[in-house]
């Protein structure tokens, strides 16, 4: 094993990553000592760096990267469920002050982990928990999605989202997303009926899509008016919003209107209190489940980043072209 831990680095707000060599991670007694393979790119990554995601807590100069899929090396004291050579995923650190997923080894919680999915690479088990989880927690956690409801994903064709559209339906739910026109046959090929939401209004579809009667879930992944309008589309009574970006002023009048219900989805608690972090690794666990009972696939960027190209991967990620969640490798195949 190195000696040293090869690592992305940014120093200030909206400077560049620059590699360094760093003491290998010291490993507590409940932590597990992963190799990283592949570590996946979120847009919190990009507000991090940028300066403006003061809820992460995570100062800079700091390393950046939240989720990633590698290899356990070395088991705690404590730590009975891993052993060396085990493949493992997770979100497991890169905010609160906790070293992030753009290196080659980090020490972990290992109640934040589960194995990979047998039918997923390591490149695609890396982009899955940081939006499996937020998505799990909104539908399964929060909103209790069961077979036979109608549920709403607003931007299905987003990270979140287009997990969000195939846990809904691996729960025996049917689903609708919200997307532009151009993500239409994204949003069909993951199994849901898809909402032009710039040609149309939300009085208009959820008169059209059911009979004026609402969705039982609404999951809202974008925020501001978007949020405004799932309050719209909530189903009278037993409606329930859940909402992953619910953090600005919004009325309550029209969810209250209905009798229906909200619910906020913080995902980096866990991380930033210590607390429900063994949850979290269940989570996963189901991801897994999910994945290879061929339920789940995320969608993946083509593109291949090596740990020196961190800059030109979020630059994919921000300036929009990315097709798909975004990877940089670190020994992935």
């Amino acid at each position: 094993m190195s000696e040293s831990n090869r690592v992305a680095v940014v120093d200030a707000a909206g400077g560049p990553f620059q590699l360094r060599e760093l003491p290998m991670p010291a490993v507590g007694d409940t932590q597990v000592l992963v190799r990283i393979a592949a570590s996946g790119v979120n847009p919190l990554d990009a507000k991090i760096r940028a300066g403006q995601a003061a809820h992460a807590r995570h100062p800079l100069p700091a390393v950046l990267g939240v989720d990633m899929a590698g290899t356990v090396e070395t088991v705690g004291r404590q730590v009975t469920q891993f052993k060396p050579g085990d493949e493992v995923f997770g979100m497991v650190g890169g905010v609160g002050g906790h070293q992030g997923t753009l290196a080659r080894y980090i020490a972990v919680d290992a109640a934040l982990l589960a194995r990979r999915p047998r039918t997923l690479t390591m490149r695609q088990a890396a982009v899955l928990p940081l939006v499996f989880i937020t998505a799990w927690e909104g539908l399964v956690d929060r909103a209790g999605v069961r077979p036979g409801q109608r549920v709403l994903v607003h931007g299905g064709a987003g990270g979140v989202g287009h997990v969000a559209i195939q846990i809904a339906r691996a729960r025996g739910a049917q689903a609708w997303a919200t997307g532009s026109a151009a993500q239409r046959s994204v949003i069909e090929t993951l199994g849901a009926t898809p909402i032009d939401h710039m040609a149309t209004t939300v009085e208009r579809y959820v008169t059209e899509q059911t009979n004026g009667e609402g969705f039982d879930v609404v999951v809202d992944t974008v925020g501001g008016a978007t949020l405004d309008a799932s309050f719209v589309a909530a189903r009278r009574y037993t409606g329930h919003v859940v909402s992953s970006l619910g953090w600005g002023t919004h009325s309550l009048a029209p969810l209250s209107f209905r009798g229906a219900t909200y619910s906020g989805v913080f995902t980096l608690l866990p991380l930033l209190t210590g607390e429900g972090r063994a949850h979290h690794g269940r989570i996963l666990g189901e991801a897994a489940r999910l994945a290879d009972e061929g339920l789940l696939a995320p969608l993946l960027d083509p593109h291949r980043f090596g740990l020196h190209e961190a800059d030109q991967a979020h630059a994919l990620m921000t300036g929009g072209g990315a097709r798909g969640k975004v990877a940089v490798d670190l020994g992935a195949s």
